[in-house]
């Protein structure tokens, strides 16, 4: 683990956060004395889901990034005023 002084996390917070990206983890000091770590998140993505829909069948994925209904689908605006109104009759 790295150790960065407070002064110098303040003055360069940009170029250590990147450094904090590529997976180092730093440790924080004031006057010497870790006070502090900044480690990077671990987020795993739970997209099994999303593959048990394609080994299905039920959903289909070139590898790219999704594009959107071909059709989307159009909204009506009304005001909840006139869909009471029109409940009522």
């Amino acid at each position: 683990m790295e150790t960065v002084g407070i002064r110098d996390l303040k003055a360069h917070l940009s170029r250590h956060l990147k450094r904090v990206r590529a997976g180092v983890r730093l440790a924080v000091t004031e006057r010497g004395r870790t006070i502090a770590t900044i480690s990077p998140v671990e987020v795993r993505a739970d997209v099994d889901w999303a593959h048990a829909l394609v080994a299905e069948g039920r959903a289909t994925w070139n590898g790219g990034k999704p594009t959107g209904a071909p059709k989307p689908a159009k909204l009506t605006r009304r005001t909840a005023s006139s869909v009471v109104l029109e409940d009522r009759r």
